[in-house]
Order: C-alpha cells, then sequence, then structure tokens
C-alpha cells in the first residue's frame, strides 16, 4: 500500500492519517485485505478488495459503507464507517476505513480452556446474532432502498449459477454436476418473501467476541451485506456449520469448530431459529442446498485466483478439492442422503 499517498489522499478531506507506526495487516480472512491505521487519533480498520480480476459484484466496498454508515445505530454490532474512496489511483481500488473493534475471532479451533458449555454458548449466540439482524426494520433507517428484494431468490440463483459455470471451466469433467444442480434450484425455487436485512456471509469469523466471556463486540464483512428472504442467512451460515458425521471431505472446510458434539446440530439450529422468530421454515431444505451449492462455488473462484496466479498462499491449493466435495454432497442433500 502506498501509505504517504493515502495520507495526502485523507489529508485533502480534513483527515488524519498517522504513520509514526506502520499500520499493519491482519492475518485473518480469505479475500478482502484489512489494515489496522491510526485515523484522526484512533486504531481503525481500512478494507479494501483483494488483488487481481474479481467477479462482478464482489468485495464491494461502496456497499459495505453504505450499509456501515447507517446500520449501526439499530444494529450496534455494526462497526461505523468513516470514509469512503471509490477512486483506484489512491491505493489501486476503491477502499473505506471503519472503526475499530477490538475482540478475538474463532475460526476452526475452539479458544484454549474452551468446554461443552463453551460450544453451546457460541452455538446460541450465532442463532441470537441472526434473530437480532433480522428484526432490524430496513424501513426505519438508511437502508431502505438497499438492493432488490423482488426477485432476490431468482436473481441469487442465476447470479450463483453464472459464477459456476466460469469457475467449472477448468474441469470439463464436473459440469453435468454443476448443470444439475442449477437446473435443480431453478425447478424449485421458492417464492420471495417479506425482505429482511442480510448480512449473507454471516460465520462465526466474522464475529469478534470479548476474549474473556465471549460475548459479541462486532460483527464484521458487510460487503454483501442486502435485502431478502431471511433463510438465505441461516442457510449460509449453516453451509460452514459441519458435523462428526459429515463426510471427511466436509469437514475439512475448518471454517467454523463446530464438528464436536457439543456444538447444537444443523437441525437444532433452525428449529431454534423457527422458535425465536415464528417464520414457517418448511421450505428451507431449498435453501440448504443454494446455501451449500453458493459455498462451493465460493471455493472454487478462491481456486482459481490460486492458479490464476493472483495469490500465492498454499492453502488455496486444495480449495478445488473442496469446493467439488461441497458440490457432491449438495448433491446428496438433494437426495436425501445429508442434511
Amino acid at each position: 500500500m502506498d501509505w504517504k499517498r493515502l495520507r495526502d489522499h485523507l489529508h485533502a478531506h480534513g483527515h488524519v492519517l498517522s504513520l509514526e507506526a506502520e499500520p499493519r495487516q491482519f492475518s485473518g480472512g480469505l479475500a478482502n485485505l484489512n489494515y489496522l491505521i491510526e485515523f484522526d487519533g484512533e486504531p481503525c480498520v481500512l478494507r479494501r478488495p483483494p488483488l487481481g480480476t474479481l467477479p462482478a459484484g464482489a468485495h464491494d466496498m461502496g456497499r459495505e459503507h453504505r450499509v456501515l454508515s447507517g446500520l449501526w445505530r439499530h444494529y450496534p454490532l455494526a462497526p461505523r464507517s468513516l470514509h469512503y474512496c471509490d477512486d483506484p489511483s489512491v491505493l489501486g481500488a476503491h477502499f473505506l476505513i471503519m472503526e475499530y473493534r477490538p475482540g478475538i475471532s474463532i475460526g476452526s479451533a475452539m479458544p484454549p480452556g474452551a468446554d461443552d458449555g463453551t460450544a453451546q454458548h457460541l452455538g446460541g449466540v450465532l442463532v441470537d446474532l441472526l434473530v437480532t439482524l433480522h428484526a432490524v426494520d430496513p424501513h426505519a433507517h438508511e437502508l431502505a432502498s438497499l438492493g432488490k428484494p423482488d426477485g432476490f431468490i431468482a436473481r441469487a440463483i442465476d447470479g450463483w449459477s453464472r459464477r459456476a459455470d466460469i469457475a467449472a471451466g477448468h474441469y470439463p469433467d464436473k459440469q453435468p454436476l454443476i448443470a444439475y444442480l442449477t437446473h435443480w434450484l431453478r425447478t424449485h425455487r421458492v417464492p420471495d418473501v417479506a425482505p429482511t436485512m442480510l448480512h449473507c456471509d454471516f460465520k462465526l469469523d466474522n464475529v469478534l467476541l470479548d476474549p474473556v466471556t465471549l460475548s459479541p463486540r462486532a460483527v464484521l464483512d458487510w460487503d454483501m451485506a442486502t435485502r431478502g428472504h431471511p433463510l438465505f442467512d441461516v442457510a449460509t451460515m449453516l453451509s460452514y456449520w459441519t458435523e462428526p458425521g459429515d463426510p471427511e471431505e466436509i469437514r475439512a472446510l475448518h471454517q467454523m469448530p463446530t464438528a464436536t458434539a457439543a456444538f447444537p446440530s444443523r437441525r437444532e439450529v433452525i428449529d431454534a431459529y423457527a422458535r425465536r422468530t415464528g417464520r414457517d421454515v418448511s421450505d428451507f431444505p431449498f435453501h440448504r442446498v443454494l446455501g451449500m451449492f453458493k459455498l462451493g462455488v465460493v471455493f472454487l473462484q478462491l481456486h482459481t485466483r490460486y492458479l490464476s496466479g493472483h495469490t500465492r498462499d498454499e492453502k488455496y491449493r486444495g480449495f478445488g478439492r473442496i469446493g467439488w466435495s461441497i458440490l457432491d454432497f449438495t448433491h446428496d442433500i438433494i437426495h436425501g442422503r445429508a442434511f
């Protein structure tokens, strides 16, 4: 990053970037680049998209800035965005600066000293956070016009199908599976319902927690947020929610530490969400398939970044195998061999 160029840009907009201490990049995440900076005398976070060619509409810092400029008033766990720049000449891509929330992020492994009670607590926290987000009135703040909730499900199917076709270009023998899954989604599409706010990538490592109490301090990564069917968010979370009985290739996701008997099962999560919200979840199997299809395509896209040389991180090498394992598992869900 050209930090001096950034300092000059911010100065022109009435802000101060201190470079007495060099900005530090956060190590977590698989895509967007995040840096701890000192902005107007406070620790803040600069976020920008990853390097290289990006899928259309992905890593939308402008959308995230719009969401985080207003949502914090109604959903306090959303950090406030403080500055947005759409000029790529500053840092090579558009970027935003938002407030910093200290906390720990739990990825594939439980924190030291965790027990069965910790797992049950974390499972409950995730359900609570989604229930609270989906209760936010989208007409009560600046995001009343966010997204296009009418036709949300149809566009999700079309968009992820297009991305799947592109990602499958490296695997001609796998294209029949993509064709089958996209046909199933189109022929089993469920109707839209009254829209809610959606995070669209809700999972445990996007929640910052108090290191002692493990109570939530922030929910991160809002660049795909929109309004739409609330079960899309639940299905996205459960696509990362592996269980002890899942195939080894699925447990290799290592996105959340849920593959232990102490965590609630996926069925228990959707039942808890239904009780808390009173929503009809009878069509959740469709959303479950869509959520898994989306996740499989995401891993194929990340593997494509490795194949194209846009990242040299060796953990991306196996993402193609994981992506296809997810899509095979999606096929099993359709035929009732998994949930």
